[in-house]
């Protein structure tokens, strides 16, 4: 059973969280147990869950605010200040109602004893695996507070990038949308007047003028069909991109098409390149670095390559030996992490 509970520590102050137990006994015993006297315990309402889950399904983290939330985090560590006093000073400000019931819930965890990568791995909908990771190999390598910086730098690097990209693709986006509405002002309202003035004059046209003009007069007359049609696909889109085999041709796309894939390889090799170097750079085994980098670079065409250099790794060979066979990976790449390789200081070749 779960219980939602308010409870005062010895220094008076108040607390709230959510305890799992047998039953309510068991719940008291618990927080007496903590050093905490329950003033308010209740067991939660099993439609108070779905209702949550539900929440979670519309609102969502951005990677603003996970940059924000990483970086105070780690200021806040820096100073020596507990892991569970710092999730709590971070949760009283957040505006973002997830990242607040999430952090309550991980305060909760670090309190019962359970490691914070631990309790962040029950929240893989906000947590990426590299930052779930990262914080385990911190734990274990007892340098929790370096993990938590190289996230909070990690992280806001990766914002930035991600915003130099919204910015690129706004002004083709715009100029798509603005010939749309151009191409549909002029075949509904500007080709039927043209119609008119033909019919007006009983000029022959040749067929595939006539055509045009049938396409004007059709979408006059019936703009909502045409409406529901352009909507309906898509939607259609949106959906099939969702799938497995949709998403793969869309990342086919994404690399192959002439005036996108410039900045798209470069994307993908920038966070291939960051984020491999920061989880070598934290302790973790290459291949499974290279694994977690396959999931993170977010693109089926590169992950797939980057598993294939993991399993050349795992068999004994090198990872540049993969990636010189792809163009997906320019060649200067593959040469530097070759130096890396021989060096051994692949996570600074990676990190220039």
């Amino acid at each position: 059973m779960k219980f939602n509970f308010q409870a005062k520590n010895s220094e008076g102050e108040v607390r709230e969280g959510r305890i799992e137990s047998l039953n309510r006994d068991e719940a008291i015993a618990v927080l007496q147990e903590k050093g905490l006297i329950p003033l308010v315990l209740e067991k939660e309402d099993e439609s108070m869950n779905v209702l949550r889950n539900l929440e979670r399904l519309w609102n969502s983290v951005d990677q603003q605010e996970l940059a924000v939330f990483y970086r105070q985090f780690a200021t806040l560590v820096e100073a020596k200040v507990s892991i569970t006093t710092a999730l709590r000073a971070i949760e009283e400000q957040t505006e973002n109602k997830l990242l607040g019931s999430v952090l309550i819930e991980m305060i909760g965890d670090v309190e019962d004893g359970m490691p914070l990568s631990e309790s962040m791995m029950r929240h893989k909908d906000v947590f990426s695996p590299l930052a779930i990771n990262m914080i385990k190999a911190g734990e274990i390598s007892g340098n929790l507070q370096k993990s938590i910086i190289f996230i909070a730098d990690n992280t806001e690097r990766a914002y930035q990038l991600n915003s130099k990209v919204k910015s690129a693709l706004m002004y083709p986006g715009f100029i798509l949308s603005a010939s749309v509405i151009i191409g549909f002002v002029v075949f509904t309202v500007i080709l039927p007047k043209l119609t008119k003035i033909f019919d007006d004059m009983a000029v022959a046209i040749p067929w595939y003028t006539q055509l045009i003009m049938d396409t004007g007069n059709f979408m006059q007359s019936f703009w909502w069909a045409v409406l529901i049609i352009v909507l309906g696909g898509v939607v259609g889109v949106l959906y099939y991109i969702k799938t497995d085999s949709g998403k793969d041709e869309f990342d086919q796309i994404k690399i192959k098409l002439p005036i996108i894939k410039k900045m798209f390889k470069f994307v993908y090799i920038a966070r291939f390149s960051e984020n491999l170097s920061v989880l070598l750079n934290g302790g973790i085994p290459i291949v499974k670095a290279l694994m977690i980098v396959g999931d993170i670079v977010d693109n089926s065409v590169y992950r797939k390559i980057i598993l294939r250099a993991a399993e050349e790794v795992k068999t004994g060979g090198v990872m540049s030996s993969v990636f010189a066979k792809y163009e997906e990976f320019p060649p200067i790449l593959a040469k530097m992490i070759k130096v890396g390789e021989e060096t051994g200081k692949i996570s600074d070749v990676l990190k220039n």
